[in-house]
C-alpha cells in the first residue's frame, strides 16, 4: 500500500530512512505515557499542602490564645449586650486565627482587625438597606468592603465574611441596622485585639509588629 510501511520479518531490513522514522515514532509513543504520568504527578504534588515551618510550641500558643481570646470576647460581649442582642459574630473566629496564629502578618495587626471588620460591617449594613436582592447585595458589599480596607490600609480577610453577615443574617441582624456595626462587630473586634496584645506579649511574641 502506498505511503504505508508494515514491518514484516521477511529477512530483509527496511531502508535506513524508514527504519529511522519508525524508531522515532516508537520512542515518542513509548515516552508519552510516562511524560503524561509525570505531569499528572507534578500537578497533584502542587495541590498537596506544604509543611508549616512552625514549632510545636508555636502551635500550642496559637491554639490556646485563639481559644482563650474567643471565650473571653464572647463572655464580655454577652455581658455588655445581653441575651436579647446579637452579641457575637462568627467571622471573629477567623480573625482569631490570624491574631494568634500569625501575629506578625500585616493582616493580623490591631488596626487591620478593628478597621477591617468595622468598615466591612458598615458596607454590609448600607448595601443591605439599598439592595433587596441578596445575591447582588453580597457581591456589592464584599466589593465595597475590600475597596475601603485597601484605601484605609486595614486589609483583613475575615472582613469579607463580615461584609455578608447583615445581608444573610436574617431579620434579627437587619433590625439592628447600624447598631450591628457598633454593638457587635466593633466590640468583638476591639476586645479580641486587646486580648491578642496581652496574650502575645505574655507569650514572648512581639505584638503589634514593628513597622
Amino acid at each position: 500500500m502506498s505511503g504505508c510501511y508494515i514491518d514484516v520479518d521477511d529477512g530483509k531490513s527496511p531502508t535506513p530512512t524508514i527504519r529511522k522514522s519508525y524508531d522515532t515514532v516508537r520512542k515518542v509513543i513509548n515516552k508519552s505515557p510516562s511524560s503524561g504520568r509525570q505531569a499528572v504527578r507534578l500537578f497533584l504534588s502542587r495541590l498537596w499542602p506544604h509543611p508549616l515551618a512552625v514549632s510545636k510550641k508555636h502551635m500550642m500558643i496559637a491554639s490556646l490564645g485563639a481559644g482563650i481570646g474567643l471565650i473571653l470576647t464572647s463572655l464580655l460581649s454577652h455581658w455588655v449586650l445581653g441575651e436579647l442582642n446579637l452579641w457575637f459574630v462568627a467571622p471573629v473566629g477567623a480573625s482569631a486565627v490570624l491574631l494568634f496564629g500569625v501575629p506578625a502578618s500585616p493582616l493580623a495587626q490591631p488596626w487591620a482587625i478593628v478597621g477591617g471588620n468595622t468598615l466591612s460591617a458598615l458596607a454590609d449594613v448600607t448595601v443591605s438597606q439599598l439592595i433587596p436582592n441578596p445575591a447582588i447585595a453580597c457581591g456589592v458589599a464584599a466589593c465595597l468592603a475590600i475597596l475601603l480596607m485597601f484605601q484605609l490600609r486595614c486589609l483583613h480577610p475575615p472582613g469579607g465574611a463580615v461584609a455578608l453577615t447583615a445581608i444573610l443574617g436574617g431579620p434579627t441582624v437587619n433590625q439592628l441596622g447600624y447598631h450591628f456595626v457598633l454593638t457587635s462587630v466593633l466590640l468583638n473586634s476591639m476586645t479580641l485585639a486587646l486580648l491578642a496584645i496581652l496574650f502575645n506579649n505574655l507569650a514572648g511574641r512581639r505584638y503589634p509588629r514593628k513597622r
